[in-house]
């Protein structure tokens, strides 16, 4: 279990800046000026990135905007994901345009040659971009490296003025919202391109983390496995306010319990949902009770009640961390990864760009190994 006195005194300690938390909920850290103005530069609605500037490999430069183009080959986002670089778009309900892009490697397994390319969802924080998303983490590096496809949906600024996914939305939890329109985005490119359904996953950052969990609960036998970076507790909110409460002190009362067997209710056969779940300690926007929170709800859904293996890993060229794991059997259902010193960042990604930690582990590796263990049947 997540040690329940070190959570204890960092909320203790996160008490006396209350006053701090509002404005780090609506803005993000200010980055170097260098940084800021090209994490500021933000694409045309359907552009793909271009190549960055000559910079070392392990701090690849911001992409600039190039020119228009849908459903086309484009420059990759880093000269060391050679892969191919698509955008397009699909309708929403309310008659506007949802933009997404889409990675393809050039890399591509032997198992993939007969039964498609297993495919991620990334969904991207407030503030941020789904191509500034692809950057930080270097989930396309990670994703040429192991034959993954990746798939990245944008917020309209015109749904939220910062491009947060509304997770603290009644409806939506349900399933309304923008989900319909984010599982029209994947059924568009599985018939667009050859993607293995029964390996499909959805994760996302801050407000992606909690509509990437909306997704999968929501749509169970769609997705496979589903990975949580600093997300709130599934279920609870439902107002502006409501959402800051949440981020600030989880789920009240018995909210995350029966938020848990109203998605039981909706799916009486759910099948299960593999979770991993990373967080930082020292996080004091989406603070680390929303992952006590996940635990135990995805302890709930996937009805685990063995105790958890624990593995620590102390600091080195990394974050000290540790690894809860949860077994079902021999498989592996849910890992749980709070992280020392973390912020409210990636971990391990691109520091050039806001919401992304330089020190490790690295989420998205940490995400891939995850997912590669599970597949629906």
């Amino acid at each position: 279990m997540v040690k329940s006195g070190k959570l204890l005194r960092s909320l203790i300690r996160a008490g006396t800046r209350t006053a701090k938390l509002f404005a780090a909920a609506a803005a993000p850290p200010k980055p170097k000026r260098a940084a800021a103005k090209r994490a500021a530069a933000k694409p045309h609605a359907a552009t793909p990135l271009t190549k960055p500037r000559a910079a070392p490999v392990a701090k690849p430069a911001a992409a600039r905007p190039a020119k228009p183009t849908t459903a086309r080959t484009a420059a990759a986002p880093s000269p060391v994901a050679p892969g191919k670089w698509l955008s397009s778009h699909v309708p929403t309900a309310g008659g506007q345009r949802m933009n997404y892009w889409l990675y393809l490697p050039n890399n591509v397994p032997e198992r993939a040659a007969s039964k498609g390319l297993p495919l991620i969802v990334m969904l991207h924080g407030c503030q941020q971009t789904a191509t500034q998303l692809a950057q930080g983490t270097r989930m396309n590096l990670w994703a040429e490296k192991k034959g993954y496809a990746v798939l990245y949906p944008q917020q309209l600024t015109s749904s939220h003025p910062h491009r947060c996914w509304k997770w603290y939305d009644r409806d939506t939890q349900h399933g309304g919202g923008d989900v319909p329109t984010i599982v029209g985005i994947i059924h568009k490119v599985l018939t667009q391109y050859p993607i293995d359904r029964s390996r499909i996953y959805v994760a996302g950052i801050s407000a992606g983390a909690g509509m990437a969990n909306i997704l999968a609960l929501n749509h169970p036998r769609l997705f496979a496995a589903v990975g949580l970076h600093s997300g709130p507790a599934f279920g609870a909110g439902h107002s502006t306010l409501g959402a800051l409460g949440v981020m600030r002190h989880g789920a009240p009362g018995l909210r995350a319990d029966v938020a848990v067997n109203e998605i039981l209710q909706r799916h009486p056969q759910f099948p299960g949902m593999p979770t991993i779940l990373i967080q930082g300690e020292s996080d004091y926007v989406v603070r680390p009770i929303n992952q006590v929170q996940l635990m135990r709800q995805s302890l709930l859904l996937n009805r685990l009640n063995e105790p958890a293996k624990v593995t620590h890993k102390p600091r080195g060229r990394h974050n000290a961390h540790r690894l809860h794991d949860f077994y079902a059997g021999r498989k592996l259902v849910l890992r749980v990864a709070p992280i020392e010193q973390l912020e409210h960042a990636w971990s391990g990604g691109d520091p050039a760009l806001a919401f992304n930690a330089k020190a490790g582990p690295d989420a998205s590796k940490m995400m891939l190994e995850f997912f590669s263990r599970h597949q629906r049947t």
